[in-house]
């Protein structure tokens, strides 16, 4: 059962909630989101300049800047000095289609009110002085060009599949691309920035829903976890400290290609190929310990040996550019020993004994043998990154924790599981349900976090709306043809 006031009209709203769920737009090097990227809608900036632009008169809205009015073939609306192309909208059309999204049910008339928004995002985001950083975005492309020729082999492929004539077009397009999302995702966290919410508009809300339209929560479980991984002996840390440090003198004193040792002995498989390149800037999602080397350098130095949760790594600085700095690096991971994995294995069966028989409990077992940082000090409880609590949904549970709890009575604990860490090495691990929560219509005392959450999107989501009324009324707008007769959430057509 839905909330009602969560049904939104989806002509515009519905990317809109996505966005405020995260609260963050950000350029990161995940290959899920380069891929859909490079299918988003080409993004024109009208100028004078513009060949396919015919001038016809101007005028001026309420921040006192110029615009005007443009008759362009193909243009299905205007929103100060952005265009939406109808061509906009199909590739809007198999953006979702890329994403495994129905569009059965979605019309031209709704993705055209999306790109609406988009377009007055980024256009009072450059009004209000918001800065995007150009390198961080230029980065953010050569991420994406190289996520695209290893999926399609060549970057000649990459320009067929997109039919572009030459690289620099299709840069140039990417860049202005992701600009212009950078800048509308930054001007609607701008908008819900410092929003909160108080427990007496958190009860006010759910007061507010009447009870046959009260959500629905499905079973939850909360999980804790003890995870034992085998020791590294100090001998083959040594060892793998040695080797890295025997490449870093072989390049400073004998001018050997730090490139060339990558692609030979680095175990990172994500660059050994590219010669151990990355280029980042201090927002990517690096591990602290590598950008803290990387930016700590000038331009063809070579760090000493360091560690982090990968492994051990040498970096060398190949180019600073500006926020940007482009590095190799070479991985050596030092690995267990036999007789290391077998203590490992004894030792969480121990514990499991133990527990079963009551000596000890399962929270003080985690907290004083587990080697799981993140989850020790709270006695090996999860948590969920969807819903930041402690509760897991049974139906929107990662499948693999699924399989490894659904059999589990609650403070049972289950078979010892064997599993790889980030770099293959073993892990030994088990697993108890600490509580179990049966499917229920929502209880504001139960489910306060939930609701609360809910009550804050519902808040963050009136703000948005406020804002769009106020600036669809100060910004200078065009509809287009067809799209004048779309019955759209937002009044782009100025009717009221």
């Amino acid at each position: 059962m839905q909330l009602k006031i969560m049904n939104l009209r989806f002509s515009t709203k519905y990317l809109t909630v996505a966005a405020l769920i995260g609260a963050t737009v950000s350029l990161t090097a995940q290959e899920t989101t380069s891929d859909s990227t490079a299918v988003q809608t080409k993004q024109v900036i009208v100028t004078e300049s513009s060949t396919a632009v015919t001038e016809t008169a101007a005028v001026q809205d309420t921040v006192k800047k110029p615009f005007k009015k443009f008759k362009v073939d193909g243009v299905a609306a205007v929103v100060g000095e952005y265009v939406v192309l109808d061509s906009d909208i199909d590739k809007a059309y198999i953006e979702l289609k890329s994403q495994g999204i129905s569009v059965q049910d979605i019309t031209r008339c709704n993705l055209t009110g999306k790109l609406l928004e988009d377009k007055l995002y980024a256009h009072h985001a450059v009004i209000d002085s918001i800065m995007v950083n150009d390198a961080e975005v230029n980065a953010y492309v050569d991420q994406q060009i190289d996520y695209m020729k290893r999926q399609l082999g060549t970057m000649e492929k990459v320009l067929n599949f997109y039919q572009k004539d030459n690289e620099g077009e299709f840069r140039a397009e990417l860049f202005e691309i992701n600009k212009q999302n950078k800048l509308a995702g930054e001007m609607q966290r701008s908008i819900v920035d410092g929003i909160e919410i108080t427990p007496e508009e958190v009860r006010e809300y759910f007061n507010g829903i009447p009870k046959e339209d009260r959500p629905l929560f499905g079973d939850e479980i909360e999980i804790a976890q003890i995870i034992i991984q085998p020791e590294i002996p100090q001998a083959e840390r040594q060892r793998v400290i040695d080797r890295l440090n025997e490449m870093r003198r072989d390049v400073l004193d004998n001018g050997a290609s730090f490139a060339t040792k990558a692609v030979l002995y680095s175990q990172d498989t994500g660059s050994r190929a590219n010669g151990g390149q990355y280029s980042l800037t201090r927002k990517d999602p690096f591990v602290k310990e590598f950008k803290d080397a990387a930016f700590s350098l000038q331009e063809g130095e070579i760090s000493e040996p360091f560690e982090t949760e990968f492994g051990f790594h040498i970096l060398m600085v190949d180019k600073i550019r500006g926020q940007t700095v482009d590095v190799r690096q070479v991985l050596l991971v030092p690995d267990t020993t036999p007789e290391s994995v077998n203590a490992a294995r004894k030792q969480i069966d121990s514990l499991k004994t133990e527990i079963n028989k009551g000596t000890i409990t399962f929270e003080d077992a985690a907290v004083q043998f587990s080697t799981e940082e993140e989850t020790k000090q709270d006695g090996g409880q999860l948590i969920n990154p969807a819903t930041g609590d402690t509760r897991f949904e049974l139906t929107k549970i990662d499948p693999t924790i699924y399989n490894q709890v659904v059999n589990l009575d609650e403070n049972d604990i289950s078979p010892i599981l064997t599993e790889e860490d980030r770099v293959g090495r073993k892990k030994f691990k088990i697993m108890t349900v600490t509580d179990r929560y049966e499917e229920h219509i929502a209880d504001y005392a139960q489910d306060y976090l939930k609701i609360k959450e809910l009550a804050l999107k519902e808040k963050q989501l009136k703000a948005i709306e406020a804002w769009q009324e106020e600036k669809i009324d100060d910004t200078y707008i065009k509809i287009n043809g067809d799209y004048r007769n779309c019955d759209f959430a937002s009044d782009w057509l100025k009717q009221n």
